[in-house]
């Protein structure tokens, strides 16, 4: 039967995709003003495919979903391994790759298509070739003990700084990761953030000393700071500062898709030994159909930091004139003006916001709440104490708008119950097994109450920022308990990893 006569051809006419021309910046290397993956891409998309492939949409260009998002969208969601894209010797994401590495300082750069989530889980499978334990930031994300859960490795944790009044943890210092490498002889590597989720910047530099003094490998979550070594008014990247290992969440401030990142490996001593390895956990991990789209915004924002250095001078401008403006107008106050408090900080993202909003007679998780209700303005995070906003590199948002909406917000909390409805950081029950060991034992539902003094199969870890109050292989607390379920109680409160919504039931190790 011949198709073409029974209405409708079935193939996908190209169509026009707008095509944004690389920005002209003089201190740039000449190859980092191409995208050549993404640019190749496009270039496929251009030409009259008959599409006899997944995509399921892609023999419909009138789909549903190219008519809810738009032609040039599914027309550019391309399947891996293609000729002239990603297949064949020097292909274009070869060479995006390796734009990458050089951008941002790396022997090897990995596109990640499942978030920095997926960078951390292979981080910690790949140490357990140098070691038996990971020294690691207590106050790390999920994602890490996630990984911890595959290695089936051992971990000493290290304490962070905890700020006792926005109940905020920070990070660690270099003596303090010292003093956990004395007493780990087999240890693999050392596990740490920065910046924090409130921006805070660690001392990368000093703990990398440490690390590499005791013959271990650097790893730092660097999800938060992917822009980072960019500009000027910038913090410089941890592969910069001696780190080994560095996973970067591009799509947070970088300007790539949601849910794409990169993990960078850095030149150095144990490059030789982590660079297979970690090649293989990749492979492992992720999935056989990486997304065209994601792996193209990866691309695009690597040339975007790489060149806007204008535009991200505007970003840093506009956030300073922000938290100017609150200090001037006396309500609020900026919760980085008390990092100088905490010997763990030696410095700040200057494009994270966290604005104290207890001063000013609300909390943070109702100011979240007004802000975005009735004023349409989304910030990153809410706690009991502050709103967090950010702005991305080479972005210009209207802070004024965002100014005047947070100075109009109501006081319904005044006098002590507005400065005290910050719940205090339960400290971590004992650790009785391996987060491997407690995930994979047999393991029953008990109420809360029940579970206390039992052993957790699960992270519990309160979102935002996802750093886990509690971990397989931990004694659940009754301090835990009761920050878990005040924290599913407030707005947009979330406990990841608990069996319902307000956290009444708990599984433990049977």
């Amino acid at each position: 039967m011949n198709t073409r006569t029974t209405g409708r051809r079935a193939s996908c006419s190209p169509v026009p995709v707008p095509v944004v021309p690389p920005p002209s910046h003089p201190g740039a290397a000449a190859g980092q003003l191409g995208a050549p993956y993404a640019e190749a891409l496009l270039r496929h998309a251009g030409q009259d495919w008959l599409r006899l492939n997944v995509p399921g949409h892609a023999a419909a260009p009138d789909s549903g979903l190219a008519g809810f998002l738009g032609r040039a969208i599914t027309e550019l969601d391309f399947p891996p391994l293609l000729d002239g894209i990603d297949l064949g010797p020097d292909t274009p994401l070869d060479r995006a790759l390796g734009l990458a590495a050089e951008a941002w300082g790396a022997r090897r750069t990995w596109f990640l298509t499942n978030g920095a989530s997926q960078g951390n889980q292979i981080a910690s499978m790949v140490v357990p070739a140098l070691g038996r334990t990971l020294v690691v930031q207590r106050s790390v994300h999920s994602s890490v003990i996630d990984g911890l859960v595959l290695s089936g490795m051992d971990a000493v944790f290290v304490q962070p700084s905890v700020d006792p009044e926005q109940g905020i943890a920070h990070g660690v210092t270099a003596a303090d990761v010292a003093a956990a490498l004395e007493r780990t002889p087999d240890a693999a590597a050392v596990y740490i953030v920065s910046p924090s989720y409130f921006g805070a910047v660690a001392d990368v530099r000093a703990i990398a000393d440490t690390a590499h003094a005791a013959g271990v490998p650097l790893i730092v979550d660097e999800a938060w700071g992917s822009h980072f070594g960019f500009h000027p008014a910038l913090p410089a990247r941890a592969l910069s500062l001696g780190a080994d290992l560095a996973t970067s969440s591009t799509h947070k401030l970088a300007g790539s898709l949601t849910q794409s990142a990169m993990l960078h490996l850095a030149e150095g001593p144990f490059a030789d030994l982590l660079e297979p390895l970690v090649d293989r956990a990749f492979r492992l991990v992720q999935s056989t159909s990486a997304s065209a789209l994601l792996t193209a915004s990866l691309d695009l924002a690597r040339r975007s930091l790489v060149t806007g250095g204008a535009a991200t001078d505007g970003s840093v401008t506009a956030a300073d004139a922000v938290r100017g403006a609150v200090r001037a107008l006396g309500r609020f106050t900026v919760v980085s003006d008390g990092f100088h408090a905490f010997r763990d900080i030696v410095g700040a993202d200057p494009l994270r916001i966290a604005i104290d909003t207890r001063a000013g007679g609300i909390t943070g998780h109702e100011a979240r709440r007004r802000l975005f209700r009735d004023h349409r303005i989304m910030v990153e995070v809410a706690t009991g104490a502050a709103v967090v906003a950010v702005i991305g590199a080479g972005s210009a948002p209207d802070t004024d708008r965002f100014v005047e909406a947070l100075h109009s917000l109501p006081a319904p909390l005044t006098g002590p119950a507005g400065h005290g409805g910050t719940p205090r950081l339960p400290e971590p029950g004992a650790t009785r097994l391996t987060a491997r060991e407690a995930f994979l034992s047999p393991a029953r539902v008990v109420t809360a109450q029940e579970a206390v003094g039992r052993i957790s199969a699960d992270t519990l870890a309160a979102y935002p920022p996802g750093i886990p109050n509690v971990l397989p292989g931990e004694v659940i607390t009754a301090a835990a308990v009761r920050f878990l379920q005040r924290t599913a109680a407030a707005p947009n409160g979330h406990v990841r990893g608990a069996l319902d919504p307000s956290v009444t039931r708990l599984r433990v190790v049977a």
